[in-house]
């Protein structure tokens, strides 16, 4: 840095204006029917998972939309029964037995493909999705988490967080192991007052 002397003054330099970057261009609407797909393969982007075809939740006319999401959406009204509790809470051991029935009936004959799996996991999640559903645990929410493990001589770690109630709240995991991969199903059962 330079000395100035007395009555010097110092020469300021000119701030730098940050470059101008270019503006980004405008997603499409999820209400044209071309821009549905790209909008779903956009989110699904950091997933393993390929959108190849989706039925655009629509007919001809856009105009009917809304009420078609609306019934939809259309959340079930439930009285308010002022219970902090459930009357029964879900039995693991029934809940594991049923899963580790599916995932064997399912998984019997499959060998390791990821482009099959990719589907299959979907499926057998809404599987296994309802047939919990079917043991009647009422004000219960439930989250099936699917993962499909090829074997190639790695170790894995799997690590779920919740914030829950430990009380009320519960979960159950379910193996099914072949020679060339390993299916692991988590259900986890979530009480909502």
């Amino acid at each position: 840095m330079e000395k100035l002397g007395r009555g010097a003054k110092a020469l300021h330099a000119t701030p730098q204006q940050p470059p101008v970057t270019p503006r980004k261009e405008r997603r499409p609407s999820m209400f044209e029917k071309e821009a549905y797909a790209q909008i779903l393969r956009e989110r699904l982007r950091e997933s393993v998972h390929d959108v190849q075809y989706v039925e655009p939740p629509f007919g001809d006319s856009i105009a009917d939309l809304g009420t078609e999401w609306k019934t939809a959406l259309a959340k079930l009204k439930v009285p308010n029964s002022y219970r902090m509790e459930p009357r029964r809470k879900p039995q693991a051991r029934s809940v594991e037995a049923k899963v580790q029935q599916m995932l064997k009936e399912s998984l019997q004959d499959v060998k390791y493909d990821d482009k099959v799996f990719s589907h299959l996991s979907l499926e057998l999640a809404d599987r296994i999705l309802s047939s919990v559903k079917e043991f009647g645990y009422h004000r219960y929410k439930f989250i099936i988490k699917v993962l499909f493990i090829q074997k190639t001589g790695q170790a894995i770690n799997i690590a779920s967080r919740w914030i829950w109630d430990v009380a009320w709240d519960s979960w159950v995991s379910a193996k099914h192991e072949t020679e060339t991969y390993v299916a692991l199903v988590l259900v986890f059962a979530l009480y909502c007052e």
